[in-house]
């Protein structure tokens, strides 16, 4: 069987995941189906560990443009005339595909930012998704998302049958991990001065709902009078400049470390080292960074909106994310009250565990397989 994988990541938002998701899911697919020739169709040539397999080809098609006609052309003119010349079996899709072929596709939607948070994007990229998007959900065979509360707004949005969408949460990296105290003390002088700090891993981006968090952890300094830090990490999102404005007017500012471009292999001690993850994001399908922080053996707060309910269940302290006060009185409760800070922690572990890569491969492989003809 020739299956043939469209690559192309239609948007920056949300691209890392993305592709961290698409790696790590056909990385297992392809070593567990080498009597599968599997086709990369994309602008570049894929990861180099998924080109190495040896049941797998690449075809790349030219750099896409960001004209919305042109991107048009791209996905169902010349994308569809080599899945002929492939001979392809079926497609899978990450994000955006064309809505013009017979052939099988699945197709995954991780977000629908352009809908919930339309300020992110251009005009051009809002006509484009706004177009054909929906197009694109009604002719796939098969719909992959990565919550059950992606699955609803999917449902909802596009009046699609929910049973033509399927399931399949992220996994886990193993690299997050609780970490020894020596090493916990080590970071904190390096990052704290010494301190305990709470910490926010994604976007740095104000659409991440950053400035509440700012003003939750002034009311915690007010009312605490303590040493605690905040550390920021992650890369540079929308708005980036007018967030790093807001904070040198910030009363706690040299309480507040931002960390950009934070390097890969650091970011699992930083986050394992800290007292507690606040992550006051509202409308994701899927975050990844409190369930980093759970397995490393830290509690977290998060948002009672969008996923995170689903994914972490009882092992979290949930807010209205919008009240600022209230993510405040999270915080001072998780650093006044060690045995629900503890008991967080060890349902934290549990809960970590129902998340695996492997899980997420197979499922997704049955999922693709189940929408191929006969």
């Amino acid at each position: 069987m020739v299956i043939a994988i469209n690559t192309k990541i239609t948007s920056i938002h949300g691209g890392e995941d993305r592709r961290h998701f698409i790696f790590e899911i056909l990385s297992r697919i392809i070593q567990s189906h080498p009597e599968h020739t599997f086709v990369f169709i994309g602008e570049t040539a894929p990861d180099q560990l998924l080109a190495a397999s040896g049941n797998v080809k690449v075809a790349t098609l030219g750099p896409r443009r960001q004209n919305p006609a042109l991107r048009y052309l791209w996905l169902n003119v010349r994308l569809p005339s080599l899945l002929k010349k492939l001979k392809a079996d079926g497609l899978i899709s990450f994000g955006v595909g064309p809505h013009v072929i017979s052939l099988a596709q699945l197709v995954l939607v991780d977000n629908l930012d352009y809908l919930f948070q339309p300020f992110l994007f251009t005009r051009t990229e809002l006509l484009f998704f706004r177009t054909f998007v929906p197009r694109l959900l009604r002719k796939a065979r098969a719909i992959v998302t990565v919550s059950a509360f992606g699955k609803s707004a999917i449902s909802k949005q596009f009046k699609i049958d929910s049973d033509k969408i399927k399931v399949v949460h992220k996994g886990i990296d193993k690299n997050f991990i609780p970490v020894p105290s020596s090493q916990r003390e080590n970071i904190k002088m390096k990052y704290a001065r010494g301190n305990e700090y709470f910490i926010y891993a994604g976007d740095i981006a104000l659409h991440k709902n950053l400035l509440n968090l700012l003003k939750a952890f002034s009311a915690f300094k007010k009312r605490q009078k303590s040493n605690m830090h905040l550390l920021i990490i992650g890369k540079p999102g929308s708005k980036f400049d007018l967030f790093m404005e807001n904070l040198r007017l910030f009363k706690f500012k040299e309480d507040v470390s931002v960390l950009e471009c934070v390097a890969a292999e650091e970011t699992p001690a930083l986050i394992a080292a800290a007292y507690a993850m606040v992550y006051p994001s509202h409308f994701d399908f899927f975050a990844t960074q409190p369930l980093h922080a759970i397995q490393s053996g830290v509690p977290v707060i998060v948002s009672s909106r969008g996923a995170m309910p689903e994914l972490l269940q009882e092992a979290a302290l949930y807010v209205d994310a919008d009240n600022f006060k209230e993510i405040a009185v999270k915080m001072m409760l998780l650093f006044k009250d060690e045995v629900l800070r503890n008991a967080l922690i060890e349902k934290g572990k549990i809960q970590a565990m129902a998340y695996h890569w492997d899980v997420a491969a197979g499922l997704f492989w049955e999922t693709f397989q189940a929408a191929l003809p006969g």
